[in-house]
C-alpha cells in the first residue's frame, strides 16, 4: 500500500471533525436578555473545550458525548452598543452587533403572524420604522414528530426595507416598549396560522392530565379517516383509470376528471412544540405575548385546562420561573361561510375561556372587542392590540404604575325596583368613567329566572349602567358582548374596552 492509499485508509476511520457552531437564535444583530442570566448553546466535536466570550465575560466549558455544549452568562446590563460575542472551539466564530435589552417571545396563529404590510396604514408605517435596535427573528414554519434543535431564521433590525415582514402585532408591541424604555427590544416571532392549541404544546403536557385524552383521540380518528379515504381514493382512481382506457380504445374523449386525492392530517398535537419552540429552549427572556384561540373556539369548554397547562409547562422548560404571559383575547368576528352566525356563543365561550386563564399569576389579557372586524377574521387594527399589550408589560413589568393597563371591569349589580326592574352594573376601576362612542349604549341583554335573554336597553349613569328590558320584568342575571360578533363598544376615558362578560353561569 502506497502512502496515498495509506492516508486514505486512514481517513476512512478517524471521526469527522465537527465545527464549533452556536443554535440558531445566536447570529449576528441578535438581542440578548438584559439583568438575567443568559444561557448559550450549541454544537462541536464531543469533548471539546468551548469558550464562550462577551463583554468583559469568558465562560469556558466541554462538550457532551452528544456533541452539545451550553455555559450561562452572568446577567448583564442593557447595551446599545454593538457587541461582538466570540465563540471558541477547535474553530472560532465571531458574532458581531450583539445588543443587550428586552426580549420577548411571540407566538400563536395568524392574527400574530399577520405582516404588518397587511395592517392599516402599511406605507405610513414602513416610511417611519427607523428603530435599528427593534430586532426580529422569524422562526420559519416548521412541524416535527419528535423535538428539533434547529430552524431556518435572522435578526433583522426594523427598517422601511425590513419591517413589513415583521409580525404587525409584535413589532409594535415592541416599538412602544422601545419609545418607553429606551433600550433594544428583540422579538421572537414564533407563529403559524390556522394553528390550534394543542400543536404548541409538549407531549408530556398532552399526557399530563387524563382530560387532555380527547386531543389524541380525534387525531387517532383524523388518521383513521384519512387511511380510509386513501383507500377510498385508490379504489376510484382504478375505476378512473379503466373507464379512461375503455374510452380511448373506442377512440371516444374522455372528459372525467381525476378524483381528487385526500388531504392528510394537519397539526398533528406538539408538532409545533417539537418544530418551533423546542430550539427556542432555553433562551433568555422577559416574557411572551400571544394570539391565538379562533381555531379552539368550536371546543372552548377544553381551551382554558389547554392554554393554561401550556403556559405553565413553556415557563418550566424555559426555566426562567413564571414569566410575564400576556394574550389577546379574540375580537368580535362573525364566524362560519356566507353571512356567518354573528349572533352565536361559540366566540363569546372561547373568550370567557381566555379570561378564566387570568387565574394563573402573571398573566395579562388585551380586550379588543371593540377593534374586530365583522367580516374578516383577520382585523387589520393591530395597533390597539398591540398598544394594549404594551400597557400590561409597561404596568406589571417595567414600574409605569400610574400607567392603566386594563379597561373597566364587570364586579357585580343591584337590583333596582320598577316595572320591569332594572340592574345597576358596577365596574372596577371606578375613577376613570365610562363611555360609549356609538349613538347608544350595545350589547347588553338580561334574563330572568326562565333564563332566556333579551336585548336590553342601557343607559350610563355616574359611572356605572342601567340596563334593563320589558321583556323581563324581573332581571335576575347580565351578559354583555355575548356574542360571536358584537357592535358593544362600552370603554373608559381612555378608550380601554370594557372586557366581556356574563353574571350567570349557566
Amino acid at each position: 500500500m502506497n502512502r496515498l492509499h495509506l492516508l486514505a485508509a486512514l481517513l476512512l476511520v478517524l471521526p469527522l471533525r465537527a465545527d464549533v457552531t452556536t443554535a440558531p437564535l445566536f447570529q449576528d444583530h441578535a438581542v440578548l436578555q438584559r439583568d438575567k442570566p443568559v444561557p448559550i448553546w450549541g454544537t462541536a466535536d464531543a469533548g471539546e473545550n468551548v469558550t464562550v466570550a462577551f463583554g468583559a465575560q469568558t465562560v469556558s466549558t466541554v462538550t457532551g458525548p452528544d456533541g452539545r455544549w451550553s455555559v450561562t452568562l452572568a446577567p448583564l446590563p442593557a447595551s446599545a452598543t454593538p457587541s461582538t460575542l466570540t465563540v471558541k472551539g477547535k474553530n472560532t466564530v465571531i458574532l458581531n452587533d450583539i445588543l443587550v435589552g428586552e426580549v420577548w417571545l411571540a407566538s400563536g396563529q395568524s392574527n400574530m403572524e399577520w405582516s404588518l404590510t397587511r395592517a392599516f396604514d402599511p406605507d405610513l408605517e414602513q416610511l417611519t420604522a427607523r428603530f435599528p435596535l427593534v430586532r426580529e427573528i422569524k422562526v420559519k414554519r416548521a412541524t416535527a414528530s419528535a423535538p428539533v434543535a434547529g430552524f431556518e431564521g435572522a435578526w433583522r433590525g426594523a427598517s422601511p426595507e425590513t419591517v413589513g415582514q415583521f409580525s404587525a402585532v409584535a413589532y409594535l408591541f415592541a416599538r412602544e416598549l422601545y419609545l418607553a424604555l429606551e433600550v433594544p427590544v428583540g422579538i421572537v416571532n414564533s407563529t403559524w396560522g390556522g394553528t390550534p392549541v394543542e400543536a404548541w404544546m409538549s407531549p408530556a403536557t398532552l399526557n399530563s392530565d387524563p382530560a387532555f385524552a380527547p386531543v389524541g383521540t380525534r387525531w387517532q380518528k383524523q388518521l383513521a379517516d384519512y387511511a380510509e379515504a386513501q383507500t377510498g381514493h385508490a379504489e376510484k382512481t382504478r375505476a378512473w383509470e379503466t373507464a379512461k382506457a375503455a374510452a380511448e380504445a373506442r377512440g371516444e374523449k374522455f372528459a372525467d376528471a381525476a378524483p381528487v386525492a385526500p388531504k392528510p392530517p394537519v397539526w398533528q398535537p406538539s408538532c409545533l412544540y417539537h418544530g418551533m419552540i423546542t430550539p427556542l429552549l432555553p433562551y433568555a427572556l422577559r416574557g411572551a405575548i400571544w394570539y391565538q384561540g379562533e381555531s379552539n373556539a368550536g371546543r372552548a369548554g377544553e381551551y382554558h385546562a389547554l392554554f393554561s397547562a401550556m403556559i405553565k409547562a413553556w415557563r418550566a422548560d424555559f426555566g426562567q420561573g413564571d414569566f410575564p404571559f400576556y394574550w389577546t383575547q379574540l375580537a368580535s368576528f362573525r364566524t362560519g361561510s356566507g353571512a356567518g352566525n354573528p349572533d352565536g356563543t361559540d366566540w363569546a365561550a372561547l373568550r370567557e375561556a381566555q379570561t378564566q386563564t387570568l387565574a394563573l399569576p402573571a398573566t395579562g389579557q388585551a380586550v379588543i372587542i371593540d377593534v374586530g372586524d365583522f367580516s374578516d377574521i383577520h382585523p387589520k387594527a393591530k395597533l390597539p392590540v398591540a398598544r394594549r399589550l404594551a400597557r400590561l408589560a409597561l404596568h406589571r413589568d417595567y414600574g409605569f404604575a400610574t400607567l392603566a393597563d386594563s379597561g373597566p371591569v364587570f364586579t357585580g349589580f343591584e337590583t333596582i325596583p320598577g316595572t320591569p326592574a332594572s340592574l345597576r352594573l358596577s365596574f372596577t376601576p371606578a375613577d376613570r368613567g365610562l363611555r360609549q362612542p356609538a349613538a347608544e349604549v350595545a350589547g347588553f341583554e338580561v334574563a330572568g329566572a326562565d333564563r332566556v335573554f333579551h336585548p336590553a336597553t342601557a343607559r350610563i349613569e355616574k359611572g356605572t349602567v342601567l340596563v334593563s328590558s320589558p321583556a323581563v320584568p324581573t332581571p335576575v342575571a347580565v351578559r354583555y358582548a355575548w356574542r360571536n360578533a358584537t357592535r358593544a363598544a362600552l370603554c373608559d376615558d381612555l378608550g380601554l374596552p370594557v372586557p366581556p362578560f356574563r353574571s350567570d353561569t349557566w
